[in-house]
Order: structure tokens, then sequence, then C-alpha cells
């Protein structure tokens, strides 16, 4: 049974391209690699591992091609060009020692080297060709050909004074003005407005400049008395017209530049009648009219909608629908909603504070209406909560400052009787004319998205609605586009775009699942996974690590000591049975520990272990966790890892007592990775006939930056970097985390000078640590980069290409003079809205076990950019819901990759992912970045997460501080991690 992955706790192209290449020896063509599954494929001729490349040409020459480039001048300087530097980060590296700071070259670091400091000097690596490796299929895609308009698409600019920050209202001007105007002032024409300054129209308006005044009902006004009617003053100026001539040759494949503002307007034109009919909540509509919506629980229900873009590819314009789910406020009486919130006896007990303070959050910024006033539905918004309850609640009525309690007032004026009177009344306006009203006499408006964090019962409930298989969400996609009925659509129409109706058919390869290497006294040496996955049965991890002096910390009062015995002792079996050597007694008796003690928990174990093994420390600690452990699991991480330096291994309950061979195999698998050894590896690494990685010492980066949730105004992002540290086989890397100002993309601390009283200008950073970790590891300096970097949009891809690039260039430049290996940058997008479906799904030879596309399944047409490198990777098989293919976008390459070289790179290592034997849906290093990203989070002080950070300084490895770019808030540093922790992979 194969062991399952555990739940995952200036936009212009120039045609100028400037590279920075190293002159070497071109690389041996690699030998076909057998993969008819009957066998592994024979080793190759051995290639030596090191290859001696010729003296690298000048900076200047090097900028001349694109000649095919295998990495810099090898070093025969040893360690003195790349030394490790002490710098303010906190390091998750193996191998990594802290000496000090490397003198030679950090003058250099000022200088970009050779690289474009500007996009107007940098275009995108251009698409090599197409892959042919792999078996053709052909698979269908939520992508809807769209017919280019031939009408003249003109930009005017709005202004509406008083000016107006509500959308709606700005769109209720709007609709009124066209109402009015359409058929005399606006010359028929029937304009799209995106609800801010942008109105857009098919054909020029019969005025260059005029001036309109609406008057409008003030639905939203939030005062008693008669509603209001307001006067507007619009003013609509033309700007400037769309060439489409430009967009028709961008998408021939004849410009290299995307005309933003053509597609720009298409995209509003097509949202423009779904915005009137929906509730547009990003790119994305909601209704509860689309399907019945599905409670979540607390006053919360899930709306079904769909997802909108108009995109370019090789096929032409496309429109992409994808379904799409949200949660919302439920339309419910406040009164109802806080009884969902609170439990239903609240409406017959008093409050307390905390309860109070429940119901302050959940309201705060909502939207109500009064229901006591018949048809009067006057709206309001929520600011606060008053701290008395209603009965208590008095308020003066006159100018004498006459009493009356609220109660009293709404008795007599509208004849409403106020049930509740324990519950506290919600405060609606500013704080100085703040209004109360009884929450009985209040309902939520409908359609209103909940942006908070949900817990754990409402993640599980919505991860129901949207789960869906992939025969389901196809027809629901055609659905939802027969219902749009683009073809009836006035604005479309206006526009003169069609949409075709059906799913674009596209050639696609399925890439062959890769072969892996096992220990030699396991029976199966050798794997081939099927269908993306295999298991352990009869294998041994081909690096198992030994475990010695373990302990087990029991937090779960329903584990008794007998039940977490047999399961430490089973555990200890697999690990033994998977090929580590693992001691089957712990060094002291199980302990078991309140949750809320947790820490005096970890630190009385690890001194009484001490003293049992007189001195030596622990190698592992088993920890048995309650399933809903609040905030228990997160402090033990940041006390084992920064305070005591323990390698922790958590387990919950519910798997303690029903043992699995799957789970105790997918544990053994963490374990081991986490002790410093390695679980399998390619067997075309070993035998070194990898393309561009195994003819040359190549190091791969993964790197992801993981932001702050909605709400957190204040808290820091969270850098981290990975690197492979075991070339030629690539599997096994190290670390780099840095808190960084909240919500910046852009890696701040890839590469950093700073000045230090002793030695002057430092240089240091995490890539140039990386690069130094590498070099102590393998014994060689890494001659190519292949940087994977997760979570990039599409409007970021020149911002962070352009710093990160650089900084790259810096940090090698750095360690050595002229020492610039030659760097693949590739972004890697999960949050996209691409669906591949089999073209037959009766067919089940083309699809895995849950209806989805096989995996291996590659596109890298049809629906692909026009011009530039990318391709759509299906590397993993389904186990519930639709596939996500992941989309890797190839945005610089000095390897010259070729697309079946960086195709079959990829979904190979997709297959090296240390916690399971199943490949998994992103490239590992990426994969390993967002974990320890997501580990560092619970690293900052419990006060700091809360409330954001405070002080200067950046991410510390033992550092008070450093000097933050010009602009740059300062950061607190997250704390050290300890010295036997940083040596392993730690965050699997």
């Amino acid at each position: 049974m194969p062991v399952r992955q555990m739940k995952e706790s200036s936009e212009q192209h120039l045609v100028i391209k400037t590279h920075l290449q190293n002159s070497m020896n071109p690389a041996k063509k690699a030998p076909k690699t057998v993969q008819n599954g009957k066998g592994p494929p024979p080793p190759p001729p051995q290639e030596p591992h090191n290859v001696k490349p010729h003296s690298q040409p000048s900076p200047q020459a090097k900028n001349r091609g694109r000649r095919r480039s295998r990495g810099g001048r090898k070093s025969d300087q040893g360690d003195a060009l790349m030394r490790p530097t002490c710098r303010p980060c906190t390091i998750l590296v193996p191998n990594t020692a802290n000496g000090s700071a490397g003198n030679g070259g950090h003058n250099s670091c000022d200088v970009v080297m050779g690289f474009p400091t500007s996009s107007k000097s940098l275009s995108f690596a251009p698409r090599p060709g197409y892959g042919q490796v792999g078996t053709k299929c052909i698979v269908k895609a939520n992508h809807f050909f769209a017919e280019l308009p031939d009408k003249d698409l003109n930009q005017y600019d709005v202004t509406i004074t008083p000016e107006v920050s509500s959308r709606t209202v700005n769109r209720a001007i709007m609709a009124e003005l066209v109402r009015l105007y359409k058929e005399s002032d606006l010359g028929m024409r029937l304009p799209a407005y995106d609800g801010r300054k942008g109105l857009y129209t098919a054909g020029e308006l019969p005025f260059a400049w005029r001036e309109f005044k609406i008057k409008l009902v003030d639905e939203e006004d939030g005062v008693n008395g008669p509603k209001r009617e307001r006067e507007y003053r619009v003013v609509i100026k033309f700007v400037a017209r769309a060439n489409l001539h430009h967009l028709g040759q961008f998408l021939a494949g004849k410009r290299a530049d995307a005309p933003q503002e053509a597609l720009q307007i298409l995209d509003i034109v097509l949202r423009e009648l779904s915005t009137k009919r929906f509730c547009p909540i990003g790119r994305s509509f909601f209704s509860p009219d689309i399907r019945t919506p599905q409670r979540l629980g607390e006053g919360l229900e899930s709306w079904c909608g769909f997802y909108q873009s108009i995109r370019p590819t090789q096929m032409g314009l496309s429109l992409n629908i994808d379904m799409a789910s949200a949660a919302f406020i439920e339309p419910l009486p406040v009164v109802e909603f806080v009884g969902q919130l609170l439990g239903k006896d609240v409406l017959s007990r008093p409050l307390s504070d905390a309860d109070r303070v429940k119901i302050k959050k959940a309201l705060r910024g909502v939207k109500v209406e009064v229901t006591h006033r018949g048809s009067v539905r006057r709206k309001y918004r929520v600011s606060g909560l008053t701290s008395q309850p209603t009965r208590e609640l008095v308020f003066p009525v006159d100018d004498n400052s006459t009493m009356k309690s609220v109660v009293e007032y709404f008795q007599e004026m509208y004849g409403f009787t106020i049930q509740y009177t324990h519950l506290p009344c919600l405060q609606v306006g500013n704080q100085k004319k703040a209004n109360y009203l009884p929450m009985e006499a209040c309902k939520i408006v409908e359609g209103q998205r909940y942006t908070k964090r949900l817990n754990e019962k409402q993640i599980t409930a919505l991860l129901k609605v949207t789960c869906q298989r992939p025969r389901d969400r196809e027809n629901d996609i055609l659905r939802t586009l027969q219902h749009n009925a683009y073809d009836q659509d006035p604005y479309a129409k206006e526009f003169g775009i069609k949409i075709s109706e059906k799913l674009a058919s596209v050639e696609a390869r399925i890439l062959p699942a890769p072969w892996l290497k096992y220990h030699d006294t396991g029976k199966e040496k050798n794997c081939l996974p099927q269908v993306g996955q295999w298991n352990m049965m009869n294998k041994k991890m081909i690096n198992g690590m030994t475990v010695s002096r373990w302990a087990c910390i029991n937090f779960s009062r329903n584990v008794q000591d007998s039940v977490a015995r047999s399961f430490c002792n089973e555990l200890a079996q697999m690990c033994q049975v998977s090929g580590m050597e693992f001691n089957p007694e712990p060094v002291i008796p199980i302990y078991n520990a309140k949750p809320e003690q947790v820490e005096k928990a970890l630190k009385h174990v690890y001194h009484v272990s001490m003293n049992k093994t007189k001195g030596k420390e622990l190698e592992l600690l088993l920890a048995i966790l309650p399933d809903n452990n609040g905030s228990l699991y997160g402090d033990l991480k940041r006390i084992c890892e920064t305070d005591l330096g323990l390698i922790s291994q958590c387990c919950l309950t519910k798997h303690v007592f029903k043992i699995t061979k799957q789970y105790l195999a997918n544990v053994s698998l963490k374990i081991n990775v986490k002790m410093g050894g390695r679980n399998t590896v390619l067997l075309d690494a070993i035998s070194c006939r990898i393309p561009l990685v195994s003819d040359i010492p190549t190091i791969i980066f993964g790197a992801d930056v993981t932001h702050p949730e909605n709400g957190e105004d204040s808290s820091p992002s969270i850098a981290a970097v990975v690197a492979s540290q075991d070339w030629p086989e690539v599997t096994k890397y190290a670390g780099l985390v840095c808190a960084q100002a909240h919500r910046q993309e852009l890696i701040q601390d890839l590469y950093k000078t700073w000045h230090d009283p002793v030695r002057g200008t430092v240089s240091g950073g995490m890539i140039r640590d990386l690069l130094v970790s590498f070099r102590k590891a393998t014994g060689q300096k890494p001659l190519r980069i292949i940087f994977y970097r997760d979570g990039v949009s599409e409007g970021q891809f020149y911002q962070v290409l352009l710093y990160e690039l650089d900084a790259i260039r810096k940090a090698c430049a750095s360690l050595e003079p002229n020492y610039q290996p030659p760097v693949t940058f590739i972004v890697v997008q999960k949050r996209h809205h691409t669906r591949l479906f089999a073209n037959n799904h009766r067919d089940r030879s083309s699809t895995d076990k849950s209806g989805n596309i096989l995996p291996g399944t590659v596109v890298d047409s049809k629906i692909c950019h026009p011009t530039e490198f990318d391709f759509y990777l299906c590397s993993h098989a389904g186990i519930q819901g639709t596939s996500r293919p992941a989309h890797y976008h190839v945005l610089w390459d000095e390897n010259n990759f070729t697309a079946d070289g960086i195709q079959s790179l990829t979904n190979n290592l997709c297959y090296t992912y240390a916690r399971c034997t199943r490949s998994v849906s992103v490239v590992p290093p990426a994969y390993y970045a967002h974990l320890a990203a997501f580990r560092a989070r619970f690293y900052m002080e419990p006060d700091m997460q809360e409330n954001g950070s405070t002080g200067g300084g950046s991410a510390g490895h033992g550092s008070k501080g450093t000097t933050r770019a010009a602009g740059e808030c300062g950061v607190r540093p997250l704390p050290a991690l300890k010295e036997n922790v940083k040596r392993v992979m730690f965050y699997c």
C-alpha cells in the first residue's frame, strides 16, 4: 500500500535580452532511459563528476551570445574563496559551519554583474521549442476560444465628485448615467465600466470631454429620517485607443510584449454583466442561486460561484472559466447568528466577557439591516458592541438631557418589544455619534464574504463542497458557460466578442516515471512507480540513519501508558524494517504532561534524559498530541528547535489508537530525513545521466514567501530558501528562513552586506550561505544554478526576476572573483485556474483511480503563452477532487534547457519528495521552501503573532539587527535555531 502524503500542516516585454554566460565544455549527450517497466535501465559508461571547464571569459565577453554554459572556473583555493559568513538569518542548513566572513570579493557586491537593472533591457526566456518525450494523448482544458473583435477599443477617464470609495455606488452612478444618456449624449454606445476610473467603449463617444450631473438615492444612508438624494458631478474624458493590431501580432507570436491595456479592456467587458448579476469578489462571481448554499457552522455558509479571466494563449484569446466556492456570512437575524456562534443557550443565560469578545470580533464591520420598521430596511455597518446589556442602556432624547431607556424607546417609537434584554446592543455609526440597535431588531445583509480565518470544522465542511470529481467539475463549467450565455450578453455583442461553447482540446504527453534507487540490502533495490505511487514493501532507505537515544512525551490524556508504549514499539519496528537502526527502548519511560505545561514538560524530559545518558543529548523526541491541540504543536516546535535543540516528531491521538502500516511507514520516512538520512534517490542521478544536472556540480534552489492571513495587518512575511546539498543525487536539501516586511514578496535576505566594526563590510545572505553549505557537503562548488521560485503572480514576474537574479549574481560574486555560474530561474504557480480533463472520462486507461488525468501529463502548447517558455505539469495522481496541474514559467535560462530537459527534470524531481511514496504536485524544492516558511511562523513570539512586529532587524542568527533597505520598516528577527537542528531537514 502506498504511503500517502500527510496533510500539509512596467508590465512590458522587450526583445533585448542580456545574458551572463560562461564558456565551457558542452555536455555529453545522455543516453535514452529504458522505461518499459521490465527492469531498471542499464547504467551508461561512467562520466566524470568534475568536468574541467575552460577558463572564463571577461564579463564583457560573457554578454555576447547565448553559448551553452556549463559553470565557472573550478576553484583551486578550497574553502578560502567560499567561506561561510556570520549573517543575520535563521539557518536551516545541513553541514553549515559558522566561521569568519570571507574578505574576498565583497567590494564587488555593489555592482550588478552584467545583469540588466531595468525591465527596459529585459525579456523573458523564449520558448526553445516543444517537448517530444512521452506518450501523446489529448486532454480537455477549461479554456474557451474567444474571437478577437474588429472594433476600436476606446478608454475614457471617469471623475466622480464628490469622490466615492465604494465601487458599488460608483457603478450605480454610471448605470444611471447610461440609462439617462445612452440614446442621446452617448451616441447609443453601451460602455463597460471598471468601478473606478476606467470607462471603455467599442468606437468613439460623440465627445472628447463632457460633464454630467447624476442624482442618486443614497441606499446606504445610516442616519435616521428619510433617505437622501445625492447629486454627483461626473466628468468623462477621452484617454487613449487600444491597439488591437498589436494584440493580434502578440497572439500570433510576432511580438513579445503583451498589450496589457487591450487585454484589460476585454476582461472588463466580459465581466460587466456578471458584475451586475452576481456578487463579485476578485476575479470570481458568487451567488446563492448557482447552487444551494451549505452551512459551515457558526453562522457561515458556502456559496458556489465561478472564476473568469481572459488570457492570451497560443490558440488566441482564451476565456478561462473554473468553479469556485467561498465562505459567506449567513443572512440570519443577528440573534440567531449569535445563537449559532455561542450555542442556543446564550439566549437564556448571561454573557461572559469571552462571549462578548467573540461576538464583537464576528460582527465588527458586518452590514446589517433593521427589521422592526416594516418595509423600511435601513442598512448599517456594525462598529462595536455595548459593554452593558440592553436593559441597562439609556440615552438622551432631547436637549434637556431627558434620559430614556433603549427598551422604552423601541416600545414607544415602533411598538417593538425587546425580549432578550440581557444581550448587548450593536453599535453602528462612528464613535462620536454611535447609535444603539438591539440585536433582535437586526438581520445580516446577504452577500457578505467572510474574510477571517475559518476553524477546522468550517474548513472541512468547505472542502466537502469544493471537492468535485473531474467529470462533475467539467459539467459544472459547461453549465456555467451556458448560463452566462455570452452570445446574448449585450456587452459582448457591443464589443464584438464571441466565445466558443466547447472546452479547448489540447495535445498533451504523459512523461514516464523515473526509476528510484533503494538500498542494496533490500529485496527490491530499484523501483519503477506505477501511476504516481509505490510502497516501501521489500525496500530499505538508501541512507537509513541511527536513533539510539530517544524519548516520548504524551500530551493526550486519552492515551494510556500501555497504548503509548505499544505505539512507540511499533513505530520503532517500522523504522528498523525500513532501513534505520532504531533502539526499541526509550532513554526514560514515557512522560505524561498537560498541554498547557509544554515548556516545563519538554525541559524536564530534556534534562532527565541528559542525566540518564551522562550528558549525551537526545537524538529524537516523539510527542503524542491531542487531535485538537491549538497552539501546542507550534509551541513544541519553537521550544525544541530554537531553545533545546531537539528534533521532534509529533503524532496525533487518532493515529496512536488506529495504528496503520501506511501511517507508520510515513512517519518513519519523516524521521529518517529529520535525522539526516535519505529515503530514495533517482537512479538516473546515481548513474549520472540527468541532462544539465549530472555533468557538472549543480545546485537546485527552492524559494517561497508566506504572508500573514487576511486581517493581520502588521505581522511579518516569512521568506524561505532551500538548496540541494548532495550532488549528483539532488535529494537532500538545506534551508534558511528570514522574517521580512509585511506582505513583501521580494526575498530581502537573498544577499546582503552590512558593516562590522572589526571586519568592515561583510557579505552574507541566504544564497551565499547555501552555496557555501553545498561546497562543504559535496567538496564541489556549484557550477550551475537552477532556481524554482514559488508564489509569484504574473504581475510580479519582472520585479521578482530583476531583484532576485541580481541577488544571486551578487552572492556568487562575493564568494570568488568572476564566479558567475549560469542560472535558470523558474516560477512555480499553483494558484491558477487551469484544469485539465481526460478526453474520455470512460477510458480507464487514460485516468487514475480518482478519474483525473495520469501523473506525468504535460502541456506546453495551445493554452500556454504565445512566445514564452512555460508549461503545465500534472506530476501527481489525484486522491480526491480535480487535480490542479502546476504551471511552470521559465523566466530566465542561461543553461539552455530544451523543453524536454526542464519538463523531465521537474517531473522526475517530483518523485523524490521525502515524506511519502507518491509523486507530488509541486517540485520538491519549492515544496520544502513552503514547509520551512510555514514552520518559521511558529517561531515568532506569541505577541508578535498577534500584534505584528516591532523593533528593527532581520531574521536573526544571533544578530541584533541589520540595516534595512530604504523605506522598509524594521522587522523583529526570528530566534536562532540550535546548531544540531540546522544540519537536518527538520521541517519535513
